[in-house]
């Protein structure tokens, strides 16, 4: 009797951890819950800039690395900037730690005045009218060197907002709004 208690302690104990690891965030996530510092390497496609930045530090954002990343972001038409929300560059790092890469990511569109955006929107179908780049909460993008498929579906696995699909156009929509996805 004594050697079956034994027995059923230590599957007990063993299944007590598998389920503990089970139920711990991912990688991405864990991630975030460490205090390291976060670094992104981001080129403008459209001005040709490229901007590495440690946006944090390990425990507070970098109030001017949010800026220089708000300059990046800007809408180039109009030159005008607006603040980025914050989440969308820990989305994209966390993306990156999801799919293992720390390529550069480069930024096809960020912040958009409402004026740039309804002239996107008479040219051709895809912009939203009330879209999150006004807001800067979104961005569009692909990672060199990774597959679109991929950052689509790792996208979609975090679950932290809006996720575009636009395989034609060559590039993955990302926003801090509410859980949604098209393509």
């Amino acid at each position: 009797m004594d050697q079956i208690d034994k027995h059923r302690r230590k599957w007990l104990t063993l299944g007590g951890a598998a389920m503990g690891v089970a139920l711990l965030p991912n990688r991405a996530f864990a991630t975030l819950s460490t205090p390291r510092p976060r670094v992104l390497v981001i080129n403008n496609l459209h001005t040709g800039e490229t901007l590495k930045t440690e946006f944090f530090d390990g425990k507070k954002y970098n109030r001017d690395e949010l800026a220089r990343l708000n300059h990046l972001f800007r809408d180039y038409r109009a030159e005008q900037v607006k603040n980025i929300d914050p989440q969308l560059f820990d989305h994209i790092y966390r993306l990156q730690i999801m799919l293992g890469t720390n390529k550069p990511v480069q930024l096809i569109s960020g912040y958009r005045t409402l004026g740039t955006n309804n002239k996107l929107r008479e040219r051709g179908s895809g912009v939203a009218k009330h879209s999150y780049h006004t807001l800067g909460q979104a961005m569009d993008f692909h990672i060199q060197g990774v597959d679109l498929a991929n950052i689509r579906k790792a996208a979609l696995k975090m679950r932290m907002g809006g996720v575009g699909y636009y395989p034609r156009s060559d590039f993955v929509h990302i926003d801090t709004g509410p859980v949604r996805s098209w393509a």
